[in-house]
C-alpha cells in the first residue's frame, strides 16, 4: 500500500479532530439504547429482556461486521469503507424512529450494526498508515479514546433526548450528524493507493494465523470480559438508580454518568504508562482497579460512595483497554491489523451479551449480585496474563 503521510501540523490537528468526532459519534451509537430499555419495554409493551436485544441486535451486528469489513478494507481502501459506514448510517438510522412495532426496531437496529462497523477498523488502520511515526501513537490515542468515551456519551445523548422529545428524536438528529460526518471525511481524508495480493478470499484465510501466534487467543478473553463488565456495569447501574432504593429520575441518572467521563481522561496518558511499568504490569493494574470499584460498588446504597466507585471502575477500564491493545499488537506482529480487529469483534461480542447478562443476573439476584458476578469475571481474567509470555524487542 502506497501512501503519502499527513505531516502538516494545521493539517494534522484538525484532521485528529474530524477523526475523534467521527469516531465518537459512530461508536456511540453501540450505546444508545442502554437507557432506552424501560422507554422501549413500555412503549412496545414488551420485557426488559426483550428490549435488551434493541442493544444486543446492534452489537451482535457491529462485532461480525467489523471483522469482516476491517479485512475488505484491505482490498478496497480505507476512505471508502469509511464512506460506506457513513453514508449507510445516513440513510438507515432515521428510519429506526419511525418503526412502530419492535421487530422492526431490533432488525433495523442490526442493519445500523453493520453499517456502523465499517468504520472503526477503517480509521484505526487510516491512521497507522497516513500519519507520520511520530504522530501515529498520538492519533490512535485520540481514535482510542473516541471510542472509549463512546460508551458513556451514547447513553448520555440518548438520555437527554429522552427528557424532552420522544425517543425517535434520539435518530432524527443523528440522521444530521451523520450528513455532516459524511461530508467531512469527503473532503478531509485522502486515499491510499491500494496493492492487493492474492484472491478476494486471501484476505479472509490470514484471521486463522492470529490462532498461531502463542498467547494472542488469551488476550480476547479479556477483550470480551472488559465490556462484559463494563456495558452490564451501565445497564445495572442505571436500573439500580431507577430502583425504589434511589427513584433517581432520567435527568439525575444522566448526571451520574456524566461523571463517570472524569475516569476516561486518564486513557491518552496510558502509552507513557506502559513505557515506564510495562504492558502486563498496566494491564493488571487495570483490571484490579476496575474489579475494586465494580466489586464495592453495591455493597453500601450510597449515592455518593456509588459514583465514587463508578469512577474507579471506569479508570481501571481506562487504564486496561489501550494496554491489552499494545499487548495484543506487540504479541501479533506482522499481523498487528488482524489482530486488532478480532480484538474488536470480541469487544462487541462482550458489549451484545452485557445487557443480556446483567438483567438475568438483576431478575434472578439482584442488583449486587449483577455487580459481584461482574466484578468476579474481572478477577478471574487477571489470571490470563499469567500465560502470556513476552519476548522483549528494541524500540
Amino acid at each position: 500500500m502506497v501512501n503519502e503521510p499527513l505531516s502538516n501540523s494545521s493539517n494534522f490537528s484538525f484532521i485528529t479532530v474530524v477523526l475523534f468526532w467521527c469516531s465518537l459519534v459512530v461508536v456511540s451509537c453501540v450505546y444508545l439504547t442502554i437507557p432506552l430499555i424501560t422507554v422501549f419495554a413500555d412503549v412496545f409493551k414488551v420485557s426488559s429482556s426483550q428490549a435488551a436485544w434493541a442493544g444486543s441486535a446492534f452489537s451482535f451486528a457491529f462485532a461480525g461486521g467489523g471483522l469482516f469489513f476491517g479485512v475488505l478494507s484491505d482490498r478496497f481502501g480505507r476512505k471508502k469503507m469509511m464512506l460506506s459506514g457513513l453514508l449507510l448510517l445516513t440513510v438507515i438510522t432515521p428510519l429506526i424512529g419511525s418503526v412502530s412495532s419492535f421487530s422492526w426496531l431490533v432488525a433495523l437496529r442490526a442493519i445500523q450494526g453493520l453499517a456502523a462497523s465499517m468504520f472503526p477498523p477503517s480509521v484505526l488502520a487510516y491512521a497507522m498508515e497516513m500519519f507520520p511515526i511520530k504522530r501515529r501513537i498520538t492519533i490512535i490515542g485520540f481514535i482510542s479514546t473516541a471510542f472509549l468515551m463512546a460508551t458513556i456519551v451514547g447513553q448520555i445523548y440518548s438520555s437527554y433526548i429522552v427528557l424532552f422529545f420522544s425517543w425517535s428524536y434520539i435518530f432524527y438528529i443523528l440522521f444530521a450528524v451523520y450528513l455532516i460526518s459524511f461530508i467531512l471525511i469527503t473532503f478531509i481524508a485522502k486515499d491510499a493507493t491500494l496493492q492487493s495480493d492474492g484472491s478476494f478470499f486471501s484476505a479472509f484465510l490470514r484471521i486463522g494465523h492470529i490462532f498461531k501466534k502463542k498467547g494472542l487467543p488469551l488476550c480476547y478473553i479479556i477483550s470480551a470480559t472488559l465490556f462484559i463488565s463494563l456495558v452490564g456495569f451501565f445497564t445495572t447501574l442505571g436500573s439500580y438508580l431507577n430502583s425504589s432504593l434511589f427513584g433517581l429520575s432520567h435527568q439525575d441518572i444522566l448526571w451520574v454518568r456524566v461523571v463517570g467521563i472524569i475516569g476516561m481522561l486518564i486513557a491518552p496518558f496510558d502509552g507513557r504508562l506502559v513505557a515506564k511499568f510495562g504492558i502486563k504490569n498496566v494491564l493488571w493494574c487495570g483490571l484490579i482497579f476496575a474489579g475494586i470499584g465494580l466489586g464495592l460498588l453495591g455493597l453500601w446504597p450510597n449515592l455518593i460512595f456509588l459514583v465514587s466507585m463508578s469512577v474507579v471502575f471506569i479508570i481501571g477500564i481506562a487504564v486496561a483497554l489501550p494496554a491489552l491493545i499494545s499487548l495484543i499488537g506487540h504479541i501479533a506482529g506482522e499481523i498487528r491489523a488482524i489482530a486488532v480487529s478480532f480484538h474488536m469483534f470480541m469487544v462487541f461480542i462482550g458489549a451484545s451479551l452485557g445487557p443480556i447478562l446483567s438483567i438475568y443476573l438483576i431478575n434472578h439476584g439482584g442488583y449486587l449480585f449483577s455487580f459481584e458476578i461482574l466484578a468476579g469475571l474481572l478477577c478471574l481474567s487477571l489470571i490470563v496474563p499469567f500465560f502470556i509470555r513476552l519476548e522483549e524487542t528494541r524500540s
